[in-house]
Parts: structure tokens; sequence; C-alpha cells
């Protein structure tokens, strides 16, 4: 009896435990079904039907160990990627790398704000009216709020993302052909399919997320006995990152595929599906839509004030006020009014913005996941917590994969496929 008590007890420390630490993986894994990988996905699906899910395989086996590699940087140096990119590649190097992902953050940014417009349009509502709303309560969540308040709302939006099951599973999928694309992938080479497969791998594992990750672990401030609590919301994380992505692309292949519908954004998805799945699945769409937009539109510009301050040494972070942190506040207003703005703009051409900044992610990922795989094998950095064995060849494989395909789009409309 004693000893059932004393189980008991153990059981619920550990869940206090981890409900503690839960947040930096899961949070940062939903952000990554954003607007801009909402339409990513849902063009997937509608022009490929199920011929791409198998790519969320391999994606979620890197994400995995890549936001590990994360996670162990900043409990172990307590410092951000940014910052040790700095120390490590100097300045000039440093200012190359970050000029290429503030332009990426801005376009990602003004995707989410995209995402806002398209999805309140479905229900009636002008982007003049909800664009500016949503970046006004967007700026004083961050800007007002705390840390705390913050992650608490960002796990609530979390959750909703999973609406996108019910949209899914309502345009009646065809499993067997699901399990089929899977066991037996086909892969056509093209220059469209290999912008679209970039495009997909960006979205599921961006750039952004890797300085977002380890600096809301060292924000969290999280230690090495934290270790499997922190591994354990990382997992978790990403299980949410690829079955949301799962489930839109199922959506849209079922339905918009074999119609032949075309679309161009997710707005247009949730559209289409009403007449094929019904009023309901196409809202549900939409409020998904909406919910991953607000929530991207707050993480994207924050995450990157956060890495870019971090590079050049400004003070950083959401437990600071604003007299202590200036440049960052600055920084992530200048991106929300910039991104806001360019919405309002009559006829913005936000489609190719929205695909565009994925390939960019997949372009600009090798050279963050090569920093980072140099910087975690270093005992003078990482002490006894270097990479493992395995670990490198899967960082390194993703790392030498992304590069190919990076190149292979540059090379293909040279030869005219």
């Amino acid at each position: 009896m004693a000893g059932e008590k004393l189980n008991r007890k153990n059981i619920f420390r550990k869940l206090a435990v981890f409900l503690m630490i839960l947040g930096p993986g899961i949070i940062t894994g939903s952000v990554d079904n954003d607007a801009g990988g909402i339409t990513t996905y849902s063009l997937a699906g509608a022009q490929y039907g199920y011929g791409l899910i198998w790519t969320l395989i391999p994606s979620f086996i890197v994400l995995v160990v890549i936001q590990e590699m994360n996670a162990r940087m900043g409990i172990v140096t307590g410092k951000g990627l940014a910052d040790l990119i700095r120390e490590n590649a100097g300045i000039k190097i440093t200012f190359l790398i970050f000029i290429g992902l503030l332009l990426s953050g801005i376009g990602n940014t003004t995707t989410e704000f995209a995402g806002v417009a398209g999805s309140m349009e479905v229900f009636g509502v002008s982007k003049y009216i909800s664009v500016p709303v949503v970046g006004v309560l967007v700026w004083l969540l961050v800007v007002k709020g705390t840390y705390k308040i913050a992650e608490r709302i960002f796990l609530i939006f979390s959750v909703s993302l999973l609406t996108y099951v019910v949209s899914a599973i309502m345009g009646k999928p065809a499993w067997h052909e699901i399990g089929a694309a899977i066991i037996h992938p086909r892969f056509e080479v093209s220059t469209k399919s290999m912008a679209m497969v970039i495009g997909l791998v960006g979205t599921t594992i961006a750039p952004w997320m890797q300085f977002y990750m380890q600096s809301s672990v060292i924000e969290k401030g999280l230690k090495m006995q934290n270790y499997n609590y922190t591994l354990t919301d990382i997992v978790v994380g990403c299980v949410i990152t690829v079955v949301v992505a799962f489930f839109i692309m199922v959506a849209c292949a079922s339905t918009l595929y074999p119609n032949h519908i075309e679309i161009n954004a997710a707005k247009d998805a949730a559209l289409s599906l009403r007449p094929l799945a019904g009023n309901l699945a196409s809202q549900v769409f939409a409020f998904g839509l909406f919910i991953a937009s607000i929530f991207s539109a707050t993480i994207l510009p924050l995450a990157t004030a956060f890495f870019v301050c971090e590079a050049f040494g400004f003070e950083a972070g959401l437990d600071k006020k604003w007299d202590e942190a200036k440049e960052f506040y600055i920084l992530y207003t200048g991106i929300l009014i910039i991104s806001a703005g360019i919405i309002m703009i009559p006829k913005a051409p936000l489609i190719p913005i929205s695909l565009w900044s994925q390939v960019i992610n997949g372009i600009l990922l090798p050279v963050v996941l090569v920093s980072m795989m140099l910087l975690i094998n270093k005992k003078k950095i990482m002490g006894v917590h270097v990479n493992k064995k395995a670990t490198n060849i899967i960082g390194w494989s993703a790392v030498v994969i992304l590069i190919g395909l990076s190149a292979a789009l540059l090379i293909l409309p040279l030869l005219n496929r």
C-alpha cells in the first residue's frame, strides 16, 4: 500500500515537472504549421494528391534530431544560437547569414498576415479590419505581456490546430491510397516538383525554429537535469507538427486533387472545400488558418528579433522591459508594421511571397544546419555533451540532401525540366 502511494507520488511529481517544462518544443513545432506552411501543404495536396505525403516521414526524423540539438546547446551553454555563431564565425559571416534570415523573417510574417486576411474573408471580414486589429493585439501581447502569459496562450493555440484533423476526415480520404503512397513513394523530377519538395522541407524544418527553440529553452531557465522532460516536449511538438501537416495535405488531396481544382492560397483551399466536403469543413479549415496565422504572426517576428539582437549583441527577451531591450522591441514592432503594411497594399503579390518565403527557408536551412553541426561538435563549447555518432549521421545527411535539393532547383531550369 505504501509502495503504491509512493509510486503515485512519483508519477504526479514527474507530471508536474513535465507540465512546468512543457512549452518550447510544442510551441516551436506548432508554429511551424503557419499560414505559409498551410499554403504549401495545401498546394502539395491539391497538385500532387497523396504523392508527397511520404516527405513528412524523413522531415519528422530530422526535425526531432535538430530540435534536440538546439535544446541541448541552449541548456549546456546558456547562449542562443545566434550568439554562438557570432562568437565562433565572426561578425562578417554573421552579418551575411542574418541579412538573409531577416528578409526571410519579414517574408514569413507577411505570409501570416495574408493568412489572417484570407481566413477572415471566408467569414466575410475585410482585410482592412482584420489585419490592423490582429496586428495591434499581437503587439500588445508581446510588448505588454509576460513570457508566462504568452506561453499559455501559445499552448492553447497549439491545441486549436488539431481542427485540421476534422476538416480532413470530412473530406472522406482514401486511406488505402494514402498507405500505398507512403509505402511506395514516387517522385517526379522537375523544377516545379523540386521547388515543392524544398518548400515542404523548408516549412517543416524552418531556419527560424532553430533560433527560437534555443532562445526559449534559455528563457525558461532549463537545466540538464530537465533534459528527459525537454526531449519529451520536443517529440510531442514534432508529432503535432507532422500530424497537422499530414491532415492538411490529406484534406486537399482527397477533395481538390481528384476534381482538378487549382488553388493559389490556403484561403482558396478553404473556399474550394465548401461544395466538396460541406460548409462546416470549409469553416473549420478557415478557422485553423486564422488561429495558425495569429499564432505565427506573434512568434515569427519575435524569433527574428531574438536572433538578430543576439547576433549583434543587443539585449533581447520577453522578460525585459522596453527600456532594457529597446532594439529588440523596436525591431519586433518594425517587422510587424512592414509585414502588415504589405498586406494592406491592394493587389500585393501574396502568393509568390508565401511560396518563395518557404523556398528561401529551404535554401537558408543548410547554412544554419552547418553552423549548428560545427558548434555542437566542439568540446570547447559542449564539453561531454557533444553529438553522438548517430546524431551526426542524421544531421550531416540532412545537410547534404538539402544542399543537393537546392542545387537541383538552380540547375533544372537550365536543363528545361
